[in-house]
């Protein structure tokens, strides 16, 4: 018996949406270790072209392996330094910033007196309560800020164990595969395995490449602009482009902020504004899709979908992650008979090539000419059968 006529639509719906819910409440439940592994995961792919040269060239695979994590520490350490160099800086000249914070207050408190008479007694009792609010109400934050800091730390340090040990063991993982689905050819396993990788490491190394374009474009304008710290702002906004569509935004606040404070014209902010502004559109529209090309071909409506029901389930992490998931996951309903439609439903519409026309509708005189040639023939037909019927 068909299992799908045993069960009827309602139930099999209620089943599949139950089996839905289940799989969410364990992501969520174990975002630790699920997080944790996709990191790893993916760092061990932008890792494998560096790790099979090295295996090219008679160097064993722990080596390579090694080498390949020496290589990846020592770019995360360098980073790591220049920026907290930055910030070491950035703390020294805090008082600064803050003398020039609270003559800006000061003159938005004559301000609001001059034009709305709000009294600056009244002012600054407003502005004690909200900061005392604050900090009352931050102090919980501040703890379990740290505290996840502190363990996503900690759950970081584990990741070059898990990218040595997923490069050491991908045959075996491979072979795993294989048997998981026997029942699948191998060369249709290895052509979608070959995909997720393609899709992945080219999403990976050009989005490393646009993050180090869009920096030195962040960098360059705000040297022009005359503002400090020109390297950290630029590089923090570039960085954030892990983040897709408001990583760049939320990166434009810090130095817009400090220019509007350090600077005697509010015209410095605006102009900050405007060169962040110009990056983006020039990395939305000819930078992103010149050096990633189409190796994400998600829609941008299911890509802010997934951005949201990721940062929902995992934060920060989840907002990273989003779009690599999305794409491995595309590729495997792409292949996969009954997950077609939703690989559809998350690709990008060509709707040129959908909706428009494969031939023009002739004009009105062709079919003219048309109808009165079938006449034509339709009565040439009848002029014979009518003399038989005649001479009969």
């Amino acid at each position: 018996m068909n299992s799908e006529s045993t069960f009827p639509y309602p139930i099999r719906l209620a089943a599949s949406l139950i089996c839905v819910l289940l799989i969410i409440y364990g992501l969520y439940a174990l975002q630790g270790i699920v997080t944790l592994m996709l990191y790893s995961l993916l760092l061990a792919m932008l890792l494998f072209p560096l790790c099979r040269k090295l295996e090219s060239w008679k160097l064993p695979r722990v080596a390579a392996i090694f080498v390949c994590l020496v290589v990846l520490i020592g770019v995360l350490a360098g980073i790591v330094w220049l920026v907290s160099m930055q910030m070491a800086n950035f703390t020294d000249d805090f008082p600064k910033f803050q003398d020039k914070m609270n003559a800006v207050i000061d003159r938005a408190q004559r301000m609001a007196d001059d034009q709305f008479g709000l009294d600056k007694t009244r002012q600054n009792n407003e502005i004690k309560r909200i900061t005392n609010d604050v900090l009352h109400n931050s102090g919980s934050y501040i703890g379990t800020f740290l505290s996840s800091t502190t363990s996503t730390l900690a759950d970081l340090s584990l990741v070059p164990i898990f990218v040595f040990f997923i490069l050491l063991y991908r045959d075996f993982f491979r072979s795993f595969l294989y048997k998981l689905f026997s029942k699948t050819r191998r060369h249709r396993l290895d052509d979608v395995l070959g995909k997720i990788y393609v899709v992945v490491q080219g999403y990976l190394t050009g989005l490393v490449l646009v993050i180090g374009i869009v920096a030195g474009l962040n960098t360059a304008g705000l040297l022009i602009l005359g503002i400090d710290y020109a390297w950290f702002f630029g590089t923090l906004a570039a960085v954030l482009l892990l983040i897709p569509y408001i990583g760049i935004l939320v990166g434009s606040l810090l130095p817009t902020i400090y220019a509007l404070v350090t600077k005697d014209s509010p015209m410095y902010a605006v102009g900050v504004i405007g060169v962040f502004s110009f990056v983006q559109i020039l990395e939305g529209n000819f930078i992103t899709p010149n050096v990633v090309g189409s190796k994400v071909s998600v829609n941008p409506l299911a890509a802010m979908v997934v951005l949201i029901m990721g940062g929902q389930l995992w934060g920060i992490s989840g907002l990273v992650l989003a779009l690599p998931v999305t794409a491995i996951m595309k590729v495997i309903c792409d292949h996969v008979d009954g997950l077609k439609p939703y690989g559809f439903l998350l690709g990008d519409p060509e709707y040129s090539r959908e909706l428009k026309p494969t031939t023009r509708l002739p004009k009105l005189d062709s079919l003219r000419k048309r109808k009165d040639k079938v006449e034509k023939a339709l009565a040439n037909e009848e002029q014979p059968q009518n003399q038989e019927d005649t001479r009969n």
